[in-house]
């Protein structure tokens, strides 16, 4: 399980989703652009969803628990970036496993 600490508050996320949703938001915030970040709450946690807002100048930080890091799905990528560019602003969706033709080459998420 991964965490981003957004303005001092951890918030977990799986290694996986993390490592994808990285590339996506660093993206935006490179060019400084503002958006939101919203989810479902998982089963362990009291029912329901978040939503983050995330500003270049707010402090972010990735941390991962797998010290390798995962191929990306290009397919999934491509889904996330859609929804940033959207307004609703990103919406982690679930992977679809399978759906990717080609790899996407791995991405130091350190």
């Amino acid at each position: 399980m991964g965490t981003i600490y957004y303005a001092g508050t951890p918030i977990e996320i799986e290694d996986r989703a993390l490592a994808h949703l990285k590339v996506v938001i660093a993206t935006k915030l490179r060019r400084d652009e503002s958006f939101t970040l919203s989810w479902q709450h998982p089963d362990d946690q009291p029912h329901g969803r978040s939503t983050l807002w995330l500003h270049p100048s707010i402090p972010l930080r990735f941390v991962f628990d797998d010290p390798e890091p995962v191929e990306l799905n290009r397919l999934w990528l491509e889904e996330l970036s859609n929804s940033a560019n959207s307004s609703g602003g990103i919406q982690l969706i679930a992977e679809q496993v399978g759906a990717v033709t080609e790899p996407t080459p791995t991405v130091d998420e350190g």
